[in-house]
Parts: structure tokens; C-alpha cells; sequence
């Protein structure tokens, strides 16, 4: 994933190189359709009493890095994920903890673990499948809380008065890549908090060969 530094690289570059091109009186138009994207693998967010029935009693996250959004972070920890066919070992856990736990696997993990695949927006996981999630220190299952991630574009409200979209808008996003094309049914998500970046997954990502860090472009529905 990009992480905030390279968004505030990008964002300085682009100052300066525009600053420049105006003093030699060059007009840069910024284009207000191409969004980063963002290719996130399978992981989970814990919620604090999980944590420590897997990590044991006590134990918090061990940050490794941060990730694209401001606040959240890839954690040292990792689990296995257990499924009625089968497991996925060293699924990583990213930080901070949450109210409720949530496991985001790709339709292909879905297969291999042997749960349905539900589609869902983060944070929506009522009527979604459990899973057993086994820990260093102890295991548990839950009965709830396991989605493949609906794709989603993060924004400012900033951005999204530049873009021209609002918070719950569904929009389709075109690809330029040797397989590009278009995806529909991409959320855009408003808050001030958050960091320009479009997420998708890893079967998202290998079918239109899209790489962490590519630009698609915002073709809003009719």
C-alpha cells in the first residue's frame, strides 16, 4: 500500500513542479478524475478482548508500518484463519484495534477456506460468515465478520468537492492498464481523516494487472 509518506511526496512534487511551471507562465490544470490505488491483501481487525484471547491477556499491537490511511497501520502480529475446507496461515492484523472484529479476504480465499463469499462495505458485517482464528496463544471462532471488501475510494471532503462526489456515491472507475477496463459499484468514502486512495483487492488487481500505485480514472454514473 501507499503509505502517508509518499502521499505527502507526491503532494509536495506536485506543488513545487506546478510553482515552477507557473513562474515560466506554463498553466498546469490538475486532472480531477485519476485516484492512486491502493492493492490490499488479505487481512483482519481485531477487537481488544480477541486480541488478547489470541496474543494473550494484555498484549497490544506492535506496529510494523503505516499504510495509506492516516491512523492505521500494519501490525507485527499474524493469525491463521480456519474455514470448514481449509486454512491461510500468517494473515497479518492491522492496527489500531477496532469496536468489532473483521477479517477482509479475496473471493479466491473464500474458496480455499470454504466460507461464501459476501461482499461487503467495511464495518457492515452483520449476516456475514464466522471463521476460526487461531492466535499464538489461544484460538476462537466467530460467528460473525468475514467479507470480501467492497471496492471503495477513500476522500477528503476536499477532494470530494473537487472530484464532484459526495460520501455514499456509487461510481465507476476505469482502468488504463494492457487488461484495463472499467469496474462498477465503487463506493466513494468521505471523511476528513481520510487519504486519496482507491482500495481494491488481490483478485481485483491481477485480473486488470494494476500495481500499488497506478491511476485510474472517476467516470461518474449517468
Amino acid at each position: 500500500m501507499i503509505n502517508n509518506s509518499q502521499n505527502e511526496m507526491v503532494k509536495l512534487i506536485t506543488e513545487i513542479v506546478v510553482k515552477e511551471a507557473s513562474a515560466l507562465g506554463i498553466e498546469i490544470k490538475k486532472d480531477k478524475s485519476l485516484v492512486p490505488v491502493s492493492i490490499s491483501a488479505r487481512h483482519l481487525h481485531l477487537k481488544k478482548e480477541h486480541l488478547e484471547t489470541l496474543f494473550g491477556s494484555g498484549h497490544e499491537l506492535i506496529k510494523v508500518k503505516d499504510i495509506s490511511q492516516p491512523g492505521q497501520y500494519a501490525a507485527e502480529e499474524k493469525v491463521t484463519l480456519q474455514g470448514p475446507r481449509g486454512k491461510i496461515d500468517n494473515v497479518r492484523v492491522l492496527g489500531p484495534i477496532r469496536k468489532e472484529t473483521q477479517i477482509e479476504i479475496s473471493a479466491t480465499d473464500s474458496r480455499v477456506l470454504g466460507v461464501k463469499p459476501v461482499v461487503r462495505d467495511s464495518g457492515n458485517i452483520d449476516n456475514t460468515p464466522g471463521i476460526v482464528l487461531i492466535g499464538p496463544k489461544g484460538s476462537l471462532a466467530i460467528d460473525k465478520g468475514c467479507i470480501v471488501a467492497e471496492r471503495h475510494i477513500h476522500m477528503t471532503p476536499a477532494d470530494a468537492a473537487e472530484y464532484n462526489v459526495s460520501d455514499g456515491e456509487v461510481v465507476s472507475v476505469k482502468v488504463h492498464t494492457p487488461r484495463g477496463g472499467v469496474f462498477d459499484k465503487v463506493l466513494i468514502r468521505v471523511r476528513e481523516d481520510y487519504a486519496l486512495d482507491m482500495h481494491i483487492d488481490v483478485d481485483e488487481a491481477n485480473a486488470f494487472l494494476i500495481s500499488n500505485g497506478d491511476l485510474v480514472e472517476i467516470v461518474k454514473n449517468k
